[in-house]
């Protein structure tokens, strides 16, 4: 809504200022022409008596147009009263500051910062010089950043919606406790970040249970995109029976040949059950050995044969399985490096040497509980939060 009603074109304050006053008001207009602000002065009244170029050019009226006018007469009337209480506070606190806009003819609203003084002219009679600054480049630049915020906080709920949809896809892949014959079967995990690159296997079928646990090297939403790709890949692979080395001999070829990048790499531990129990068939490429564990005697390693997956051809050497024979009562361990490369607050590292210590000094409990041990051992060691994913899983042979 644009100023009010027009008034009839005036000489410049003529009509209703004495001569001391026209003289006083030359003198003092002469001044503010020179300001690079809009200025007006105004009387007790609030009668406009002088603008200088920059305000006329601001309100887009002649100087006949505006002079002898109230200045709230150019609001609308629902904005009087607030105008009028920045007028209230100028006339008792002798000055005042804030933010309003110029109505201008046509319509358009020029928002500015005001700026006003009471002052006297040389008989005593009050008057009143309002500065006023245009921030409309500042309104348009704040008004871009708010938008450029709502689409940012738009975009962040759709990412953290993203990616607690992945991080529950993720879930519903862990493998789950189970018992398959004589074997019994505890597992964890639990990534750094909502998401992360290790992922774990336990596979019943009719003749054999596949147990692998798979780590993708970093962290976050890359390493789980990765991980999950070769998580399919690697259930085909299971689903078809293929031999453990031939099973690693594919996942390389295939990551290297479709996936490959010297930004990650993987490693893999798989051991597989035969249904009478009588024998362990293990392969590891690049990670930490599995441990048997049998009552009263140290944990035995099963140390990979192979390289680390994704980065060459010839990773996975023609022998990468072995078998080890098991008894009723063995336990097997089968964890990423996110349970030994932890360090205490000396910055010792966990290891496999310390790992090894807290697995033996708790093979005795419950299974159940004796996973439960293994993690709060470890944390117990651990200066601070875990820094990697943590997959663990824990079997008994009854």
């Amino acid at each position: 809504m644009g100023p009010g009603h027009t008034h009839t074109a005036r000489p410049p304050a003529e009509g209703f200022l004495g001569s001391t006053q026209q003289r006083w008001l030359d003198q003092v207009g002469s001044v503010l022409e020179t300001l690079n602000q809009g200025v007006i002065l105004n009387d007790g009244l609030k009668r406009i008596v002088f603008a200088n170029s920059i305000f006329l050019d601001m309100i887009r009226m002649k100087a006949e147009d505006l002079l002898g006018r109230s200045v709230t007469d150019l609001f609308p009337p629902e904005e009087v009263s607030r105008l009028l209480e920045f007028i209230g506070r100028r006339e008792t606190q002798g000055r005042a500051r804030y933010e309003f806009y110029i109505p201008q003819l046509g319509g358009g609203r020029l928002p500015v910062v005001v700026t006003s003084h009471q002052i006297q002219d040389p008989d005593g009679i009050p008057f009143a010089v309002v500065t006023a600054t245009d921030i409309s480049e500042q309104k348009h630049a704040e008004m871009e950043l708010r938008q450029a915020n709502a689409l940012l906080l738009a975009r962040q709920r759709q990412v953290e919606e993203e990616l607690l949809l992945a991080e529950r896809v993720q879930q519903s892949l862990v493998p789950k406790s189970l018992r398959w014959g004589n074997v019994s079967v505890e597992t964890y995990y639990q990534p750094a970040w909502s998401i992360g690159g290790d992922y774990g296997l336990v596979v019943p079928g009719d003749d054999c249970l596949d147990v692998l646990v798979c780590d993708v090297s970093g962290h976050g939403i890359s390493s789980a995109l990765v991980a999950n790709r070769i998580y399919s890949e690697t259930m085909a692979q299971i689903e078809r029976g293929v031999e453990l080395g031939s099973m690693l001999r594919h996942l390389n070829h295939f990551v290297v040949q479709n996936l490959a990048s010297s930004a990650f790499y993987f490693t893999v531990a798989a051991a597989r059950f035969n249904r009478s129990c009588r024998s362990l068939q293990f392969a590891g490429a690049g990670h930490p050995p599995a441990m048997i564990v049998r009552p009263g005697e140290s944990p035995q390693l099963l140390e990979s044969k192979s390289m680390v997956l994704g980065l060459f051809e010839d990773a996975v050497p023609a022998h990468a399985a072995a078998e080890s024979p098991v008894q009723a009562g063995d336990r097997v361990v089968i964890y990423t490096d996110g349970l030994t490369e932890n360090f205490n607050s000396q910055r010792e590292m966990l290891g496999t040497e310390g790992l090894t210590e807290i697995v033996r000094g708790v093979s005795s409990l419950p299974l159940a509980e004796m996973k439960q041990q293994i993690l709060n051992r470890v944390a117990a060691w651990r200066d601070g939060p875990a820094a990697d994913d943590v997959s663990l899983v824990v079997l008994e042979l009854s």
